[in-house]
């Protein structure tokens, strides 16, 4: 019985064959998975739109993105030309031997006539006056100018002119409100020379610099001849250092380039003009803060021939603003000259497009700064508060390449400042250079800023800049000794003349 028994129950119940392995088949879009309620539905890409050629953000991520990445580039370019044409007087020996007086100059042909406007400046005045008088040309006056209002310099431009009575002659301008143009074109209608020449009241002048611009005029046939101006005092602080390496780079190399494209903002001191051009352009625009950029921009519109030159022996030694507010009016006044100038419209009138692009670009160049100022810290909240996409990222990026590039021609400027200058440049000042790159950068920009505010109000006060002759060595600080006594002073009027 039992092993029957055993044979039926096998044959009802026998040992279960396993089944073949399924491959899983997902359900058809819409079937509901028997049993199963709730169907995880796995992370997918983002998605794209047209054609997988866009990202598909949301309208806030579009403007944020595109504001950064506008900015990168904006960045981008800006160093990059900044860079090119900072380099322009040292990309071959030709080009640097062409930014130089010549070693052999000729013999004198031309009678200067040299302006020193000066306001609250009788600190530094008298010893301009009489290093001016040094001058080794045989044929040049110096014309003084002081205010009505100003009795302390009048007192000391006038013992100068005690004691060069023979060069100096005094100009009191007594127009409301006051302005340098304004002091310049007062001198001019008295000026005898037929080139006309323009220095600052604190400048320390080579002696010899008159007679390498005469001969600079007669080998070039130049309507305008402008000469070097360095400062000097780059250990003052964190950023005279990068304020002295800006003048040495715009009038070593930079004005070369503009003067070779036709289109050159004229630095406002050192340089010389012949008395033709200045009487077709009847003096200075005295409603604008860029005097001299307005009278480069009229003149280079006109086709007049400008040369630049530069010497490290011929140049006009400066001091950087006292203080970082002086400073801070200093660039705001330069900005809104420029905004002046691109608003007047006479570089329309330049005769290419390429001289008309330089012109638009380099004027605009206050609301590039101004736009860069505002974008700056709205795109640096954006990247922290917001996860920024790859693309993005990397292209934030691309303005350091010229960045650091321009750092370091920099950095081999500074080494070549102290070796032509016998400045003893310390490794602290390259550290200074370094760490005070990113500081200044955005000062320039809150001044460009200011400045942009201050033309759309229609504010165009003269806001004057300090000196206090910190680019004088000690041992010139002394005056010469007078030759006559100081003539007693008298009420004066705008035409009078010291005899």
């Amino acid at each position: 019985m039992i092993p029957a028994l055993d044979i039926a129950l096998s044959a009802r119940d026998p040992d279960p064959i396993p089944e073949p392995l399924l491959t899983p088949v997902a359900p058809a879009p819409g079937q509901l998975v028997p049993g199963v309620t709730d169907v995880p539905v796995p992370a997918q890409s983002p998605t794209t739109i047209a054609g997988g050629i866009l990202p598909d953000w949301s309208i806030a991520e579009w403007f944020g993105y595109s504001g950064i990445i506008v900015l990168a580039l904006l960045l981008t370019a800006v160093a990059t030309t900044t860079l090119w044409w900072m380099l322009h007087a040292w990309r071959s020996a030709d080009d640097l031997r062409a930014t130089q007086f010549s070693s052999s100059p000729r013999a004198a042909r031309h009678r200067f006539t040299l302006l020193v406007p000066g306001r609250h400046e009788e600190e530094v005045m008298g010893q301009t006056l009489d290093r001016l008088a040094q001058q080794d040309h045989p044929d040049f006056e110096i014309i003084a100018i002081v205010g009505h209002d100003d009795p302390g310099t009048e007192l000391v431009v006038r013992e100068a002119a005690a004691r060069h009575p023979d060069l100096i002659r005094v100009v009191v301008d007594d127009s409301v409100p006051k302005n340098k143009p304004k002091a310049l074109n007062r001198a001019l209608q008295i000026a005898t020379g037929d080139i006309v020449g323009v220095f600052d009241a604190e400048d320390e002048v080579h002696p010899g610099l008159l007679t390498v611009v005469d001969s600079k005029f007669q080998e070039t046939g130049a309507d305008v001849v402008q000469g070097g101006v360095q400062l000097m005092n780059f250990e003052t602080s964190w950023w005279s250092l990068r304020n002295v390496l800006e003048y040495y780079f715009w009038f070593r190399s930079r004005l070369h380039f503009h003067a070779r494209s036709k289109f050159i903002p004229l630095g406002g001191n050192t340089v010389f003009v012949t008395r033709d051009r200045l009487e077709w352009s009847k003096g200075w625009d005295d409603q604008c803060l860029a005097e001299d950029c307005e009278l480069g921009v009229r003149l280079s519109s006109d086709g007049a021939k400008v040369v630049v030159a530069y010497n490290p022996e011929y140049v006009t030694r400066e001091e950087t603003p006292p203080t970082l507010k002086s400073l801070y009016k200093q660039r705001t006044r330069w900005n809104q000259g420029f905004l002046q100038v691109l608003g007047k419209g006479e570089w329309k009138k330049l005769p290419t497009l390429r001289q008309r692009m330089y012109a638009r670009y380099l004027l605009n160049m206050p609301f590039l700064q101004a736009a860069t100022g505002i974008l700056i810290p709205i795109s640096v909240a954006f990247i922290l508060l917001v996860k920024v996409p790859t693309i993005v990222a990397l292209i934030t990026f691309l303005p350091l390449v010229p960045t650091v590039i321009t750092l370091v021609a920099e950095a081999a400027g500074l080494t070549e400042f102290g070796r032509v200058y016998a400045k003893k440049v310390r490794i602290r000042d390259y550290v200074r250079l370094v760490l005070g790159l990113v500081p200044y950068q955005v000062f320039l920009a809150a001044a460009a800023v200011r400045s942009v505010i201050r033309q759309l109000r229609g504010d165009g006060s003269w806001e004057k800049t300090e000196h206090t002759g910190a680019h004088r060595d000690p041992a010139s600080t002394t005056s010469t000794p007078p030759r006559l006594a100081s003539p007693e002073l008298v009420p004066a009027t705008a035409s009078e003349v010291n005899r």
